[in-house]
C-alpha cells in the first residue's frame, strides 16, 4: 500500500494567544497599583510669621470672613478687621455675598476710591469653602485678594 503523506504546510500567522495573556496580567497589575498612586500625602503646614502687606491709605478695605459653619461676614472700613465686629454684615449664601461685593465695588468706584479685599478663614473651615469665596470674589470683579493669617 502506498503511504499517504500528510504534510503540514507552514503557518505564516503569529500566535498571539500568549501575548494576550501577558497583556491581561499587566492590565490587572496596573488596575491594582493605579489607585495607590493617586493618594495624597498628609502635610502639616508650618505656622510662620509674615510681613504685613503694604496698605494704600486712600483705599477702603473690605474684609470677608468665613466662619467654621460656612457663614459669611463682610466689613467695610478704613483698615483690616482681624476680628469680627458688631457692624459686620452677614450673608446667608455665597451668591448674596457676591452680590453685596459687587454693590460695594460699584459704589466705591463711583466715589473714585479703590477697594482692597482681604479674606479671613476659620482654621476649621475646609479649603474648598475658601476657594469658593475667592472664586465668587473674582466673579464680582475683584482682581487681588489678600489672605489674613494669625501669627504663631
Amino acid at each position: 500500500m502506498a503511504r499517504i503523506r500528510n504534510r503540514r504546510k507552514p503557518v505564516a500567522e503569529m500566535n498571539v494567544v500568549p501575548y494576550i495573556d501577558v497583556m491581561l496580567v499587566l492590565l490587572v497589575i496596573f488596575m491594582v497599583t493605579a489607585p495607590m498612586l493617586n493618594q495624597g500625602v498628609k502635610v502639616d503646614l508650618p505656622k510662620v510669621s509674615t510681613e504685613v502687606l503694604p496698605q494704600d491709605n486712600n483705599a477702603r478695605v473690605l474684609t470677608v470672613s468665613i466662619k467654621a459653619d460656612r457663614t459669611y461676614y463682610w466689613n467695610m472700613g478704613e483698615e483690616v478687621q482681624t476680628e469680627q465686629t458688631r457692624n459686620s454684615e452677614a450673608a446667608v449664601s455665597l451668591d448674596k455675598l457676591v452680590g453685596a461685593v459687587r454693590g460695594i465695588l460699584a459704589e466705591n468706584s463711583r466715589q473714585g476710591k479703590k477697594v482692597q479685599v482681604y479674606v479671613r478663614g476659620d482654621k476649621a473651615v475646609d479649603y474648598g469653602a475658601v476657594m469658593a469665596v475667592m472664586g465668587g470674589l473674582q466673579q464680582a470683579g475683584v482682581g487681588n485678594v489678600g489672605l489674613i493669617t494669625e501669627a504663631p
